[in-house]
């Protein structure tokens, strides 16, 4: 989740764009890369019009996995991934000092990296695998054996034969029984093959600055946070006190956006017509960020912008961020002196609401010759109740393992530097529990970017509120050219 090069840094994505994470503090490999979960353009396949998210059941097919590959290509969008097998994958050596090679066993491994900003990472990796390019690749060494795929766009991959069913490397259903059921529907196929295993849950919560809670309610106790953000209008009121108190209630109106989308009653796209609609939850956020930003009390920086960032510093002057587990580990500066991380200085509560953002699956490809290995490392890094804890300890990671999960957050042992030394994990459990993935489509992502991005110009002042919403339906248009969007045309 925290995914990209995280900030460099969910995403389900969800599919929409709910889940993803971010890859440790502003380090970057390879190309450019993006957290994970983070707000970047949907892809385009290679046979469909560019950011066509084309969900059509596959035909029945023969996986060509094997074994018997000297070879392990992994394709990534940043270090995340990377870094957690380096971590805590047994076994594994690295190679090369840039860290884009390894070795496990007599298996050389070679980490692809491609930004997801752009559409980069999907293009690249449709070039490679798509329309069955990967399978028919004679030099198997050169062939993807394991591919990451964000919420926002996972159903582009999962119904689409590239991505082989984690049955075809003998992983059975009960071999994941212990996960969190919605890691598993956002990657399930049309014909309810499971075609993806993730090692992370991503439910947000609200992380705010202790010092700046001391200062605007005299107290950084998490009830009294709970109770001045209980519910929108709260939050709206808080964000006048922080104001008189010098801090922005957040460092962008893009900050929220995922908590008012991820409580939507409708998708973006109605699935049976292709029709595109506006949900009422939207429009309160494009209602309370027009006054935020009218009166100063946040801005409309982009997510993963330097505007986003400054925050993570006592100089920054906000409130609060919202955002799941990875946030920590990969956003929020915690390895830098003089952050707010650093010193502890953050706390957590639920916020306004329950909502969700990011994470990322790990899925095999079709054409793989490393079956046995490729198992191996799905198992190890998403059912291993040991290397789950670990993570949770050493990456403030919230992993995909209920019984994990409760277990840690009744350990009064376990505490989280970043948040001041509390154990936030019961916060993290209670949430999962109201992740709702009905209103997902496989449009949202690039659904979700274009609107922020249209909306920005009416928050501040630059067209009207009828002019963004036809700029929006107009650029959604362009990028899936298969919806209908005159609904919300002028």
């Amino acid at each position: 989740m925290r995914k990209k090069a995280l900030c460099a840094i969910l995403s389900v994505a969800m599919v929409a764009s709910m889940f993803v994470a971010c890859g440790s503090d502003d380090k970057k490999d390879g190309d450019k890369t993006t957290p994970a979960g983070g707000n970047t353009p949907a892809g385009s396949n290679d046979t469909t019009p560019a950011g066509n998210n084309d969900t059509t059941p596959a035909p029945e097919t023969n996986w060509d996995v094997t074994d018997g590959g000297k070879v392990l290509n992994i394709w990534v969008w940043n270090e995340e991934f990377r870094n957690r097998i380096t971590d805590h994958y047994p076994g594994y050596e690295k190679v090369s000092d840039d860290g884009l090679e390894g070795k496990i066993g007599d298996v050389k491994v070679v980490w692809t990296v491609n930004t997801n900003e752009g559409n980069v990472y999907q293009d690249k990796l449709d070039a490679k695998i798509g329309g069955g390019k990967n399978t028919s690749e004679s030099d198997k060494d050169k062939r993807v054996d394991i591919f990451l795929v964000e919420a926002d766009y996972a159903l582009k991959y999962v119904d689409k034969d590239v991505s082989a069913p984690v049955s075809a490397f003998g992983i059975t259903d009960a071999d994941v029984a212990s996960q969190y059921e919605y890691t598993k529907q956002i990657v399930t196929d049309s014909k309810g093959q499971l075609k993806g295993l993730s090692w992370q849950g991503c439910p947000g919560i609200m992380f705010y600055n202790r010092a700046a809670a001391k200062d605007v309610l005299g107290s950084d106790d998490a009830e009294t946070v709970q109770a001045a953000v209980k519910d929108w209008a709260a939050f709206n009121d808080l964000a006048a006190k922080a104001d008189e108190k010098g801090y922005d209630i957040c460092a962008t109106v893009n900050d929220t956006y995922r908590v008012y989308s991820n409580n939507v009653s409708k998708p973006w796209v109605d699935a049976s017509t292709k029709k595109l609609q506006l949900d009422d939850n939207l429009k309160a956020w494009v209602d309370a960020s027009r006054v935020l930003v009218e009166k100063g009390y946040a801005t409309t920086d982009g997510i993963w912008s330097d505007g986003w960032k400054r925050g993570f510093y006592p100089d920054g002057k906000v409130f609060a961020y919202f955002g799941p587990a990875w946030l920590i580990n990969f956003c929020m500066a915690a390895g830098e002196d003089g952050s707010i991380a650093n010193q502890g200085g953050w706390g957590a509560c639920v916020g306004p609401q329950s909502f969700f953002w990011g994470g990322t699956w790990i899925v095999g490809a079709n054409g793989s010759d490393n079956k046995e290995l490729v198992k191996d490392i799905m198992l190890k890094m998403t059912t291993d109740e040991t290397i789950l804890k670990e993570i949770v300890e050493k990456d403030d990671d919230f992993t995909n393992n209920p019984t994990v999960m409760e277990a840690m957050a009744k350990d009064t042992s376990y505490k989280s530097a970043v948040l001041g030394g509390i154990n936030p994990l019961n916060l993290y459990c209670e949430g999962v529990k109201k992740i709702d993935l009905s209103n997902l489509s496989a449009w949202d992502q690039g659904c979700n970017e274009e609107f922020q991005g249209a909306m920005a110009d009416y928050f501040n002042d630059k067209s009207s509120y009828e002019d963004a919403l036809d700029a929006f339906a107009t650029a959604v248009k362009e990028k899936y050219p298969e919806l209908d969007v005159s609904d919300l045309q002028k």
